[in-house]
């Protein structure tokens, strides 16, 4: 298990098959400055190459937020060149995380604001507390979404939805993000860490290849046409069958027995 130390910006703690990566910077309400970009892209690199863990669960140090945004005090010196390399640095960790071969589950513990969104939707799955609020204000800073956000809350929600939360600038609590697609389920506060490390636990004990399949699949298809991403979806189910899980499932299923997955 790796080392959890308290002093690091970013921490992780392994429960068995599933990490937590957590944003600690609580003092910020878990700001995103260059070097917290840079220990994340850390962190899940190294839990991607990392056999023992079969999910991963994202979330902020304390209980205001997951993460309020970018860092405006690093933001607010930065020339246009270095603006575009910190949209760059952003950009790189949200596609990161978004192709990461393994579960990744946002555990919405308070504000997801700006990057704190966008860091959120590229994220596989998204439960958020009942007391969180998300939204893209950056247009009240004179800006526009930078890791993404235009792009994914697109994808999520839909364009008059986008064009309302990036345009007015305002954010939406919990009920409004769920009723929008932005997060998959809400929980009482009290509930959050325990609903979401259930979940976690359930996708761990699942077969790693064929959720890493599910997870191709989807980031193939949401960008090209229905024929390419159901020749994809093909080619991924044929492969399957070379799996001793896919063996292993069917089995278990024969037998009546709970199946017991290697990723192999």
């Amino acid at each position: 298990m790796p080392e959890n130390a308290a002093s690091a910006i970013v921490t992780v703690a392994d429960h068995a098959a599933v990490r937590v990566i957590t944003v600690n910077r609580p003092d910020k309400l878990n700001a995103l400055n260059a070097a917290t970009l840079d220990a994340l892209h850390a962190a899940f690199d190294a839990a991607d190459s990392d056999p023992g863990v079969r999910c991963v669960v994202l979330t902020g140090a304390g209980e205001k937020a997951f993460v309020a945004g970018a860092d405006i005090s690093e933001m607010n010196a930065l020339t246009p060149v270095q603006g575009r390399d910190f949209s760059l640095r952003g950009q790189r960790l949200m596609r990161r995380i978004e192709k990461l071969g393994k579960p990744v589950i946002a555990m919405v513990n308070g504000f997801a604001l700006g990057g704190g969104l966008e860091l959120a939707m590229c994220c596989h799955l998204r439960i958020a507390s009942d007391k969180a609020k998300v939204g893209q204000p950056e247009v009240n800073l004179g800006l526009i979404p930078g890791f993404g956000g235009t792009q994914r809350l697109l994808r999520l929600a839909g364009r008059a939805a986008t064009l309302e939360l990036c345009l007015v600038g305002a954010p939406v609590d919990a009920a409004r993000a769920l009723e929008l697609g932005i997060v998959n389920r809400v929980v009482a506060a009290a509930e959050l860490h325990e609903e979401t490390m259930k979940l976690a636990g359930q996708l761990a004990a699942s077969a790693p290849l064929a959720l890493r399949g599910v997870i191709d699949c989807v980031n193939v298809g949401g960008e090209c046409g229905i024929e390419e991403g159901l020749e994809y979806e093909t080619a991924q189910f044929g492969l399957m069958f070379s799996t001793d899980d896919m063996r292993e499932g069917t089995s278990a299923f024969l037998e009546r027995r709970k199946p017991a997955f290697q990723g192999s």
